[in-house]
Protein backbone atom coordinates (compact mmCIF):
# COMPACT_ATOMS: atom_id res chain seq x y z
CA UNK A 1 0.00 0.00 0.00
CA UNK A 2 1.79 3.45 -0.86
CA UNK A 3 1.95 5.44 1.32
CA UNK A 4 -0.43 9.06 1.31
CA UNK A 5 2.54 11.50 2.62
CA UNK A 6 5.81 10.31 0.79
CA UNK A 7 4.20 8.12 -1.39
CA UNK A 8 6.94 5.23 -1.04
CA UNK A 9 5.03 1.82 -2.49
CA UNK A 10 5.50 -0.39 1.10
CA UNK A 11 4.03 -0.28 4.35
CA UNK A 12 3.54 -2.40 7.25
CA UNK A 13 -0.12 -3.66 9.21
CA UNK A 14 0.13 -2.37 12.66
CA UNK A 15 -3.61 -3.49 13.47
CA UNK A 16 -6.04 -5.03 11.51
CA UNK A 17 -9.81 -4.78 12.70
CA UNK A 18 -13.50 -5.30 11.29
CA UNK A 19 -14.97 -2.23 10.63
CA UNK A 20 -18.94 -1.32 9.97
CA UNK A 21 -21.15 -4.64 9.93
CA UNK A 22 -18.03 -6.61 9.69
CA UNK A 23 -17.96 -6.50 5.90
CA UNK A 24 -15.00 -4.18 5.47
CA UNK A 25 -11.71 -4.59 7.35
CA UNK A 26 -10.30 -1.28 8.76
CA UNK A 27 -6.39 -1.76 8.45
CA UNK A 28 -3.89 0.60 10.83
CA UNK A 29 -0.58 0.79 8.49
CA UNK A 30 2.65 2.51 9.05
CA UNK A 31 5.00 3.56 6.19
CA UNK A 32 8.55 1.81 6.23
CA UNK A 33 10.45 5.15 4.74
CA UNK A 34 9.02 8.08 6.71
CA UNK A 35 6.87 6.07 9.74
CA UNK A 36 3.92 8.11 9.57
CA UNK A 37 0.57 5.92 9.92
CA UNK A 38 -2.71 6.11 8.05
CA UNK A 39 -5.56 3.96 7.97
CA UNK A 40 -7.24 1.75 4.91
CA UNK A 41 -9.81 -0.47 4.26
CA UNK A 42 -10.61 -3.65 2.73
CA UNK A 43 -13.79 -4.51 1.43
CA UNK A 44 -15.07 -7.19 -0.83
CA UNK A 45 -15.82 -6.05 -4.48
CA UNK A 46 -19.02 -6.53 -5.76
CA UNK A 47 -20.33 -6.51 -9.33
CA UNK A 48 -23.45 -4.41 -9.68
CA UNK A 49 -26.32 -6.05 -10.21
CA UNK A 50 -28.08 -4.19 -13.14
CA UNK A 51 -32.31 -4.26 -13.56
CA UNK A 52 -33.71 -4.14 -16.88
CA UNK A 53 -36.82 -2.19 -16.72
CA UNK A 54 -39.91 -2.82 -18.67
CA UNK A 55 -38.94 0.04 -21.39
CA UNK A 56 -36.32 -2.08 -21.48
CA UNK A 57 -33.79 0.33 -20.17
CA UNK A 58 -31.08 -0.50 -17.36
CA UNK A 59 -30.16 0.92 -13.88
CA UNK A 60 -28.22 -0.36 -11.19
CA UNK A 61 -30.13 -1.62 -8.71
CA UNK A 62 -30.82 0.26 -5.52
CA UNK A 63 -32.42 -1.56 -2.72
CA UNK A 64 -33.81 2.23 -1.16
CA UNK A 65 -36.83 1.85 -4.40
CA UNK A 66 -37.52 -1.81 -3.52
CA UNK A 67 -37.53 -0.34 0.16
CA UNK A 68 -39.80 2.80 -0.43
CA UNK A 69 -42.26 0.80 -2.56
CA UNK A 70 -42.71 -2.08 0.18
CA UNK A 71 -43.29 0.77 2.61
CA UNK A 72 -45.79 2.67 0.57
CA UNK A 73 -47.75 -0.39 0.30
CA UNK A 74 -47.31 -1.34 4.54
CA UNK A 75 -48.30 2.18 4.90
CA UNK A 76 -50.95 2.47 8.06
CA UNK A 77 -49.77 -1.57 8.40
CA UNK A 78 -48.69 -3.33 11.41
CA UNK A 79 -45.56 -4.14 9.82
CA UNK A 80 -42.04 -3.06 11.47
CA UNK A 81 -39.58 -1.77 9.08
CA UNK A 82 -36.86 -4.84 10.40
CA UNK A 83 -39.61 -7.41 8.72
CA UNK A 84 -39.20 -5.22 5.60
CA UNK A 85 -35.67 -4.75 5.65
CA UNK A 86 -34.88 -8.43 6.56
CA UNK A 87 -37.09 -9.43 2.92
CA UNK A 88 -35.07 -7.24 1.36
CA UNK A 89 -32.54 -8.45 2.39
CA UNK A 90 -33.02 -11.95 1.67
CA UNK A 91 -34.22 -10.51 -1.95
CA UNK A 92 -30.89 -9.15 -2.49
CA UNK A 93 -28.84 -12.06 -1.11
CA UNK A 94 -30.79 -14.35 -3.37
CA UNK A 95 -30.11 -11.46 -6.54
CA UNK A 96 -26.35 -11.50 -5.29
CA UNK A 97 -26.08 -15.32 -5.52
CA UNK A 98 -27.35 -15.97 -8.50
CA UNK A 99 -24.81 -15.64 -11.65
CA UNK A 100 -26.82 -13.15 -13.40
CA UNK A 101 -25.73 -9.66 -13.13
CA UNK A 102 -28.66 -8.74 -15.36
CA UNK A 103 -32.35 -9.05 -13.76
CA UNK A 104 -35.46 -8.08 -15.06
CA UNK A 105 -37.74 -6.00 -13.18
CA UNK A 106 -40.59 -7.98 -13.46
CA UNK A 107 -38.56 -10.95 -11.44
CA UNK A 108 -37.76 -8.24 -8.60
CA UNK A 109 -41.59 -7.77 -8.17
CA UNK A 110 -42.54 -10.74 -8.22
CA UNK A 111 -39.71 -11.66 -5.38
CA UNK A 112 -41.27 -8.71 -3.12
CA UNK A 113 -44.63 -9.58 -3.54
CA UNK A 114 -43.73 -13.23 -2.51
CA UNK A 115 -42.46 -11.54 0.78
CA UNK A 116 -45.22 -9.36 0.80
CA UNK A 117 -47.20 -12.64 1.13
CA UNK A 118 -45.72 -13.57 3.58
CA UNK A 119 -45.71 -10.64 5.98
CA UNK A 120 -49.17 -8.73 5.37
CA UNK A 121 -51.94 -9.55 3.22
CA UNK A 122 -53.42 -6.44 2.75
CA UNK A 123 -49.47 -4.51 1.92
CA UNK A 124 -49.81 -7.93 -0.53
CA UNK A 125 -52.26 -6.67 -2.28
CA UNK A 126 -51.63 -2.99 -2.32
CA UNK A 127 -48.47 -4.07 -4.17
CA UNK A 128 -49.65 -6.29 -6.52
CA UNK A 129 -52.27 -3.53 -7.49
CA UNK A 130 -49.57 -1.31 -8.65
CA UNK A 131 -46.82 -3.65 -9.87
CA UNK A 132 -49.48 -5.61 -11.85
CA UNK A 133 -51.16 -2.47 -12.88
CA UNK A 134 -54.58 -3.83 -12.74
CA UNK A 135 -57.32 -2.36 -15.56
CA UNK A 136 -59.91 -3.74 -14.27
CA UNK A 137 -62.09 -5.62 -11.59
CA UNK A 138 -61.96 -8.57 -12.76
CA UNK A 139 -58.12 -8.66 -12.86
CA UNK A 140 -58.21 -7.41 -8.92
CA UNK A 141 -60.69 -9.85 -7.97
CA UNK A 142 -58.57 -12.88 -9.87
CA UNK A 143 -55.27 -12.24 -7.55
CA UNK A 144 -57.82 -11.85 -4.53
CA UNK A 145 -58.99 -15.20 -5.51
CA UNK A 146 -55.53 -16.96 -6.29
CA UNK A 147 -54.57 -15.45 -3.09
CA UNK A 148 -57.35 -16.99 -1.02
CA UNK A 149 -56.61 -19.92 -2.25
CA UNK A 150 -53.07 -19.93 -1.40
CA UNK A 151 -54.20 -19.69 2.61
CA UNK A 152 -56.41 -23.22 1.82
Amino acid sequence: MKCPYCLYPESKVIDSRPADDGSRIRRRRECIQCFKRFTTYESIESQPLIIIKRDRSRQVFDRNKLLSGMLRACEKRPVSLDALEHAIDEIESQLQNSLEREVSSVEIGEMALEKLRDIDEIAYVRFASVYRDFKDIESFMSALDALKQDRI
